[in-house]
């Protein structure tokens, strides 16, 4: 019985595989923080367990995404990856609508499991009721994403510095570890790194701004609180001059971490090899591969004109059947050193 495969264009696979693992990482981390807030005994559990969620579900959705899309989860990774040149530009609209919709998904699905408890149970020692007043709301919508009580008294400049740093960390080791030539670190191990990196992050600011790093992860969980029922608490929180940290620190932060990478940390051989790769695939030289197939074409075609000319001509000699396959092994020889000369130019930039 024969097998049937269904053919997905490439960008679509990438965009589904963003989806999913955006979706795995965000359900881990904001489920993580639910259970915390809103268990039975009335009393928040460790923090350091919401900072080991967050990792943990960072190092699984990196792994399920990063064959197919390349495991980045965060539109700011996207977008400083795109500025300098790593990934390209044309990708990104698709890459941060896959990004979003996963998180926003996943954030639907932890407050559809956790709805009951956010309305009717006990969050800290209050009692929440659905359509609360403003600063109720806030109070509930901060403590779902893991605010401690310093995260009111923080401001806006300290946040927005939080989330820069942060994100800017969290940059420059995805960058390290997943160039090849700078630590040569074992792609396996790559999604492991990244998550330990977001522990740090949580485990020394965490209680500050939540350490986002994630424009997705934060602006979906307020979506999700606005349509359902909180309405303007979700943005409103010190008249509308916080919810934007979120959106604009993990940019910022992203933007530098790449750049430090790009300007300090690589060597000028990786520099120049970078350069010349793109230099090579403007010049759109043809490849070995392309060679070889060239070759072979050219080959096959020889092979059968001459087929052809023996049976035209039966009453050849031998001598003359000789000179003629000389001919071909010439010719066949000099195209195979041209195609080997042309590969040679195309590589020797790399």
């Amino acid at each position: 019985m024969r097998r049937c495969f269904c053919s997905v264009p490439q960008l679509v696979r990438a965009a589904f595989a963003e989806f999913l693992g955006t979706f795995v990482f965000v359900v881990i981390g904001n489920g993580s923080i639910a259970q915390s807030h809103l268990n039975n005994k009335g009393r928040k559990l460790d923090y350091f367990t919401i900072n080991w969620a967050w990792a943990l579900g960072c190092c699984l959705g990196t792994l399920i995404s990063v064959k197919v899309s390349g495991g980045h989860l965060n539109p700011a990774v996207t977008m400083a990856l795109s500025f300098v040149r790593d990934f390209p530009w044309k990708r990104l609209a698709v890459y941060w609508f896959a990004q979003y919709l996963g998180a926003l998904a996943a954030t639907g699905t932890v407050v559809g499991i956790y709805y009951e408890a956010l309305v009717r149970g006990k969050l800290n020692t209050g009692e929440f009721h659905h359509k609360n007043t403003t600063e109720s709301s806030v109070v509930l919508l901060g403590n779902f994403r893991g605010h401690h009580d310093c995260y009111f008294h923080e401001s806006v400049c300290a946040g927005l510095l939080e989330q820069i740093l942060s994100s800017m960390i969290f940059l420059v080791v995805i960058c390290v570890t997943t160039n090849a030539k700078y630590s040569n670190v074992p792609s396996f191990l790559q999604p492991i790194y990244i998550g330990f990196t977001l522990l740090a992050c949580g485990i020394s600011y965490g209680s500050n701004g939540g350490y986002a790093l994630n424009p997705a992860r934060d602006l979906s969980l307020r979506l999700v609180f606005y349509l359902g029922g909180w309405e303007a608490a979700a943005f409103s929180f010190r008249g509308y001059n916080w919810f934007w940290i979120f959106l604009v620190g993990p940019h910022i932060g992203a933007l530098l971490g790449v750049f430090i990478f790009h300007i300090f940390l690589k060597t000028e051989t990786e520099l120049k090899a970078d350069w010349a790769a793109e230099y090579v695939s403007r010049l759109k030289l043809p490849t070995a591969a392309a060679a070889a197939t060239t070759m072979a074409q050219h080959f096959e075609l020889e092979t059968n004109l001459g087929s052809q000319w023996h049976l035209q001509h039966p009453d050849i000699n031998l001598l003359d059947s000789q000179a003629s396959s000389k001919v071909i092994s010439l010719k066949n020889r000099h195209e195979t050193r041209r195609a080997s000369r042309v590969s040679q130019i195309s590589t020797e930039w790399l």
